[in-house]
Parts: structure tokens; C-alpha cells; sequence
């Protein structure tokens, strides 16, 4: 059973919005500019915000791929927190940095949705965090499926939003909101 976080500190976790990641991505200008838009939002909110920085054969570390996107630069003083995994929170800093700051909701964006960013959601779930996925700052590539399947970006995308909606953990809070209607200081995202 979790531990079930008691407080109400937000933090905002921007997960792989790196080149080599964003580079095939779906809709990733848009993408991007509401990502950046929500840590814009959360720094003059004064909610922390976390940077989490992937690295594996394709990414290696200190690549041009394994850059953030240009338009997305960490603050000195923003954790950034590297990983391995698909799950931002396995072999990683990335719990000592939520308890550091006494988080205990994270919202959540960046990519690529049915990786990093459902793994990273999950193991949030299960750890006790409240959870507000930004509907509209996540994305993915296409999948190519043998025998000329494919499931399309936007469709995982979509998938991975109503799944939000609908999964339930006892004694925590979690859903979607986009960029613009989120309230940090709500659980799941939007006030009622």
C-alpha cells in the first residue's frame, strides 16, 4: 500500500522534452509551446519546477539529441533529475527532490505519452502523489506495428487521456486539465 502524501505543494515535472524525443513527435511545436507554457505559469506561481532528462543508446549523454528542445531552458536551481528507465522515479533523485520540496501533487507533461509519460504517471499513482496530467503538453510518435499496423500519435495521445480520467487510487486525487484551465493548487487540475 502507498504512502499517501499529506499536504498540498504542487510541482511541475517536465519529463524528456529533449531533441532526439520531440524530433517525430506529434503536434510537437504545439506541444512545446504549451509546455513552456506551463512552467512560465508555475514559475510566477513560485511551484517548483522538475526536469527530468532521459539517456540510452539513442540518447546519449551530451548528444545533440539528448538536449532539451531550444525553446525549453531549466533554471539554475530547477532540479534536473537524469534517468535510465521510462519511469522518472526508478534509480533516479527524482523522489528525494519531491520530499526535498514536500510535493505532494505532481503535474505532469512532456513525452512521449505511452513511455515515459504513462510510467512516470503510474509510478506516481503508486507512490502516493496526487496527479494532474496536462492534456494538451504530452505527446508521442506514431506506432509502427508489424504487418503495416500502425496506432497513430494522436490516438495514443487521446488514450492516454481518458485513461486519466477514469483511473482511480484510494485516498488520491488525479486527472487531466489543459495548460490554460489547470489550477495548481488543485488535485486532478481544475477547480470545481
Amino acid at each position: 500500500m502507498a504512502t499517501v502524501r499529506a499536504g498540498k505543494q504542487s510541482v511541475l515535472l517536465i519529463v524528456d522534452v529533449q531533441v532526439g524525443v520531440m524530433r517525430d513527435a506529434w503536434d510537437a511545436p504545439r506541444i512545446v509551446k504549451n509546455v513552456l507554457r506551463s512552467v512560465e505559469r508555475a514559475r510566477a506561481l513560485g511551484v517548483p519546477v522538475m526536469w527530468v532528462q532521459h539517456s540510452d543508446d539513442a540518447l546519449s549523454d551530451g548528444s545533440p539529441a539528448w538536449q532539451w528542445v531550444p525553446e525549453l531552458t531549466p533554471k539554475l536551481g530547477e532540479p534536473l533529475i537524469h534517468k535510465t528507465f521510462e519511469s522518472s522515479f526508478e534509480q533516479t533523485a527524482l523522489t528525494d527532490e519531491l520530499t526535498r520540496v514536500g510535493a505532494t501533487h505532481i503535474v505532469l507533461a512532456g513525452a512521449s505519452t505511452n513511455w515515459c509519460i504513462r510510467a512516470t504517471a503510474y509510478g506516481a499513482l503508486e507512490r502516493g502523489y496526487d496527479l494532474t496530467l496536462l492534456k494538451d503538453a504530452h505527446t508521442t510518435s506514431t506506432m509502427h506495428l508489424g504487418g503495416g499496423g500502425r496506432i497513430e500519435a494522436a490516438r495514443i495521445v487521446d488514450e492516454f487521456n481518458v485513461a486519466m480520467t477514469w483511473l482511480r487510487y484510494p485516498n488520491r486525487t488525479n486527472g487531466v486539465a489543459s495548460v490554460e484551465a489547470f489550477d495548481f493548487a488543485t488535485p486532478g487540475g481544475v477547480p470545481t
